[in-house]
């Protein structure tokens, strides 16, 4: 049996429905909202500022840290039990390996940036979803950055490689599925994230890489136009 369409319609390279918006959060730092499909995003940066314990202190740069959290009812699936897990403080790690790269915490010694990644609802793909809004929050907080980091998971349903794998997509039964999310720096095309959960060959896997970056310059574009829009107005998004 072959996966001859998808189950939402969309063409095999194409994403989900995207929205993004930047400075959703009065008190924080630095904030941001992204929306794709049915999985939502909000990011809150708080910093640099001093970190204690003090023994915890970086005397030559400063330290980022973030923290992944899906709220109990957020899941398209079962229940989310509240509270921390191994999957949550995995993701919160990967999360780190991938903004780290664009991030110059050098004139920041003794600090602490801590990014708080909030999902009232998921549908899949929520560790990129939380990437790409953990980067515009960076930078609405000012943070000096070399690029933007966007996110999107590609992977095999059956026989064809597709972009942005939803939840009837993860959970397919008929056939074999790998989804592999990735994080890139777009203007350099430098990869700060590749995971892969299930198999994929080699040359699938160079294939899905540069359908994603193809739609990692699409995200950066709404990145990009979410963070000019805020200056434009002037104003805050409520």
């Amino acid at each position: 049996m072959t996966y001859k369409e998808r189950l939402d319609k969309r063409k095999f390279d194409e994403p989900r429905k995207m929205e993004a918006k930047v400075g959703v959060i009065p008190r924080a730092d630095g904030s941001s909202y992204f929306k794709i499909g049915n999985t939502e995003a909000y990011a809150a940066v708080y910093g640099p500022r001093n970190l204690h314990p003090r023994f915890l202190q970086n005397p030559s740069k400063g330290i980022l840290r973030c923290y992944y959290n899906m709220m109990p009812f957020s899941s398209f699936g079962e229940r989310v039990r509240p509270g921390g897990s191994r999957r949550s403080k995995e993701i919160s790690l990967v999360t780190q390996k991938a903004l780290l790269p664009v991030l110059n915490l050098d004139d920041y010694p003794n600090s602490v940036v801590d990014v708080f990644i909030e999902f009232p609802q998921t549908e899949a793909g929520s560790r990129c979803a939380g990437i790409c809004a953990a980067s515009m929050a960076l930078a609405d907080a000012g943070l000096l950055m070399k690029d933007l980091v966007a996110s999107v998971s590609v992977g095999r349903v059956d026989d064809k490689l597709v972009v942005d794998l939803d939840y009837n997509e993860e959970s397919y039964e008929d056939g074999p599925v790998a989804d592999t999310p990735i994080a890139i720096m777009p203007n350099s095309n430098k990869i700060t994230l590749l995971q892969m959960d299930g198999l994929i060959s080699k040359q699938e896997l160079k294939k899905s890489l540069e359908m994603a970056k193809k739609v990692c310059k699409d995200i950066y574009d709404i990145q990009k136009k979410a963070l000019k829009d805020k200056y434009k107005t002037g104003t805050k998004n409520a």
